[in-house]
């Protein structure tokens, strides 16, 4: 992440967060729950995800969901939507 990214970073979302907690928001989606999250697959990630503000090769990034915090580019939720051409 270069010295602007990491300033114009906002605070990540904390995984407690209620509304993280309803869409099964975890920071590392190969810990993703495979029985609630059926369709779940590996490669989907918040860095590829449609939502993601960021670049697909980004630590961290603005999410839509989360309004003022970033998510990991490795995390994962519910919500998850393959991005066009990542």
């Amino acid at each position: 992440m270069s010295e602007a990214q990491a300033a114009a970073s906002q605070p990540l979302v904390d995984v407690n967060d209620p509304v993280a907690k309803s869409l099964g928001y975890v920071t590392d989606t190969t810990k993703v729950d495979k029985a609630s999250n059926p369709t779940h697959a590996a490669t989907q990630k918040c860095a590829n995800c449609v939502q993601f503000q960021g670049k697909a090769t980004d630590k961290q990034g603005a999410c839509n969901l989360f309004p003022g915090k970033d998510v990991v580019g490795p995390g994962w939720c519910k919500v998850w939507a393959q991005k066009p051409g990542a």
